[in-house]
């Protein structure tokens, strides 16, 4: 495969070309204009004559703000979604599926009372303006329509193509050999981005040459267009804007953790452990205190010790409740994770700060207040690991041998297990967020 550059090229204006309007002869205004084409030249035309010609023009109120009002009604009519807003900047895909700020709607030269919105099918508009110039001049050239755009993490505006026709828009360039002998494995050149780019440098944006001509490329047409240049929205990895990005993680926080019991061996990192419990201790607790303690069983002799005290206990336990040796043991397996994960927390409940009343009733609901506040913090935990890309499991063993607890970790009496929490990265990798349940009978309203 050839290279998609040329020795040299040239970038022509072609001048003389008069205002354009509604139903406007385009393709003979250029053809007068420039009976100097040559076959294998690239006529290369701003997008706002073609909508001229074509009849997207809207008129609207001459008075700054309603036409204003009235242009931001465009950009929603024309969005099929919003991507991004900063400021007074939107960033949408519009019904072309075309990336850009505001749909490509536009109040630039127009009169004041008008707004033109893209052609209604860009790629079709340059097959017809090829056709057209073969006609009447007997050329064959290719056609690159093009509107300005931004880019992703880049400053500034450039042209992009956004109808084509007569040429290959992108070059591929996977499997080839560079001059240093290394293979090529994902370069792709957007030819026709780069024809609208080098173009307007001679086009502008106000002296009035809405069309260039860039000649010395050598054409291929494969019948390829500019919707070929639209990466599909799966592979879009801006296809959210900051803002949307952030939102939709609010609103799938909770419904990304689940609890995961399988975990690979590699090990979690210290500093986003720290994180995950740093933003579990935002979670609220009663009178202004902090009650709740996490302790993270990072020497594996204290995780092992602790961990065979409990079996030991909850053996005893089920042996009690007159259970036979193959049920004991089928459920004490369950607590393997705790043994298995490569980290474990176990959260505590202190009676810090904690009222005392004349009656049990008030003391029962101070408690019950307590217990809440202590489960939001848990609860808190489980959403940052799995915010953070880490699998957990919430055990309540703990809850079961506070006593055994309490003695093989040297706590102090007022020290209450809630549980323990199996960390790690998950075996089946992460996964994504659940869809929210229907509240039906669980829900009461009043």
């Amino acid at each position: 495969m050839n290279d998609h550059a040329s020795p040299k090229l040239e970038i022509l204006p072609v001048e003389g070309l008069p205002e354009f309007g509604p139903g406007d002869d385009l393709t003979g205004a250029i053809a007068d204009a420039a009976r100097w084409l040559r076959s294998g030249d690239v006529v290369v035309v701003t997008s706002k004559v073609v909508s001229k010609t074509e009849g997207m023009l809207h008129r609207v109120p001459a008075d700054p703000e309603l036409r204003d009002a009235a242009r931001r009604k465009l950009v929603e009519s024309e969005s099929v979604r919003v991507i991004a807003r900063i400021n007074r900047t939107v960033i949408t895909e519009n019904r072309l599926g075309i990336v850009q700020a505001a749909s490509g709607v536009d109040a630039s030269n127009v009169a004041g009372d008008t707004i033109a919105t893209l052609p209604a099918d860009p790629d079709a508009s340059a097959l017809a303006l090829r056709n057209g110039l073969r006609e009447r001049l007997g050329v064959e050239v290719a056609v690159v329509i093009t509107d300005t755009m931004g880019r992703a993490w880049r400053v500034g505006q450039t042209d992009a193509a956004i109808g084509s026709s007569g040429l290959r828009v992108l070059h591929a360039y996977a499997g080839q050999v560079d001059s240093q002998g290394n293979e090529l494995a994902v370069t792709e050149v957007a030819v026709a981005d780069e024809l609208a780019a080098a173009a307007d440098l001679v086009k502008g944006k106000l002296g009035g040459t809405p069309v260039a001509v860039v000649r010395g490329l050598t054409l291929t047409d494969d019948g390829s267009t500019a919707r070929d240049l639209i990466r599909p929205t799966g592979e879009d990895l801006f296809r959210l804007g900051t803002n949307e990005a952030i939102e939709q993680g609010r609103r799938e926080a909770v419904l990304v953790r689940r609890s995961v019991r399988s975990f690979t061996s590699e090990p979690v990192d210290p500093d986003v452990l720290r994180r995950a419990i740093g933003a579990a201790l935002t979670a609220p607790a009663p009178h202004h205190t902090r009650p709740v303690r996490f302790v993270w069983l990072r020497s594996r002799p204290v995780r092992d010790k602790l961990l065979e005290a409990m079996r030991d206990r909850w053996r005893a336990d089920l042996a009690g409740d007159g259970f036979t040796e193959e049920q004991i043991t089928k459920r004490i397996s369950r607590g393997d994770i705790l043994f298995d994960a490569p980290e474990v927390v176990v959260p505590f409940l202190l009676p810090d700060g904690m009222h005392t009343y004349s009656d049990e009733r008030r003391n029962a609901c101070e408690n019950t207040m307590f217990t809440v506040a202590g489960g939001a913090a848990v609860q808190g935990l489980l959403i940052a690991l799995a915010a953070e890309g880490l699998g957990s499991c919430w055990i309540g063993s703990t809850i079961f041998a506070a006593d055994t607890v309490r003695q093989t970790l040297d706590l102090a009496a007022g020290w209450r297990p809630l549980g323990a929490v199996a960390i790690g990265h998950p075996a089946d990798g992460p996964a994504g967020p659940r869809p929210p349940r229907e509240p039906g009978d669980w829900l009461v309203e009043l």
